[in-house]
């Protein structure tokens, strides 16, 4: 199998996939520190690309901090669309297969059906529209591309909703949390054993798919089953998004249809409780 390079390695998806790649024994894997695969550097890439000769290249790389974004909107668009332009070109030269992840925030969250892949974006912050703008990009470069939008991750590693949630049920005697927002929390290990799937097959069914654990439901009924899962008893009150301002707005819906990656990854999803209970036994 051709080498794999792992761009933006240090953070939270990084460490699933060294995960599931240990236990796959996979061995031709390369977890990049930024130091020497920044996606803002093109020479750097360039080098790196040279010496790795990488048959496929994960991208998860991104400027994350959603709220933030709405005030610093270049430096979210120099990481989120310039840089995977950069990395985008570098992969054309070495005829490499980009996979790349990004973000159920691509959408506006007002239709309230399950998203799909053709449906219209319309991203309502700063963040959502600095992804979209890199997902468009990839075409302009690359035929050999796969574009992976997510929702809610979590694992255990790095910080996320789950680990909050625990820190503040064993800190705190109640919690507010929103109610309005629906979607569906997605266990990064499931996602990282999805990229590595398509990897190791060979998938040349290029192109943007949906991927989040299955079923539907909101922060509030997940913040519930984390407490009721970890025998931790706190009050949790359910508040609308109005009663939590927030400097970025949220998608009000972002369930997605995964019936494009399972048919053509013949791929099983696995439920986001029976998940959540894995990484909690983990944790």
């Amino acid at each position: 199998m051709n080498n794999i390079i792992v761009i933006g390695a240090s953070g939270q998806l990084g460490n699933c996939l060294q995960w599931v790649a240990k236990e796959k024994n996979i061995e031709n894997i390369y977890f990049l520190p930024s130091a020497s695969a920044n996606i803002m550097d093109p020479a750097g890439l360039q080098n790196t690309f040279a010496q790795y000769q990488p048959g496929y290249c994960i991208n998860c790389a991104a400027y994350t901090a959603v709220d933030k974004a709405e005030d610093e909107i270049e430096a979210a668009r120099q990481v989120n669309r310039d840089g995977v332009i950069n990395l985008s070109q570098v992969c054309a030269t070495y005829n490499t297969t980009l996979i790349h992840v990004s973000t159920d925030f691509v959408f506006s969250g007002q239709n309230f059906l399950p998203l799909a892949e053709t449906d219209e974006t319309a991203p309502v912050n700063i963040y959502g529209l600095t992804k979209l703008e890199g997902e468009q990009a990839i075409p302009a470069y690359l035929q050999n591309y796969f574009i992976l939008r997510t929702s809610w991750l979590y694992s255990e590693f790095d910080n996320n909703f789950v680990k909050t949630m625990l820190r503040f049920g064993k800190e705190r005697d109640e919690l507010r949390v929103i109610w309005d927002q629906i979607g569906t929390p997605t266990y990064a290990i499931d996602l990282a054993a999805c990229i590595l799937h398509i990897i190791q097959t060979q998938n040349q069914q290029y192109g943007i798919y949906h991927y989040s654990n299955e079923g539907v439901t909101s922060w509030y009924d997940f913040a519930q089953a984390i407490f009721e899962l970890s025998q931790i008893t706190v009050k949790v009150t359910p508040v609308r998004t109005a009663e939590y301002v927030t400097k970025a707005t949220r998608p009000a819906y972002s369930v997605m249809d995964k019936a494009k990656i399972k048919n053509n990854m013949q791929i099983t999803i696995p439920y986001w409780r029976d998940s959540l209970k894995v990484c909690l036994s983990r944790l």
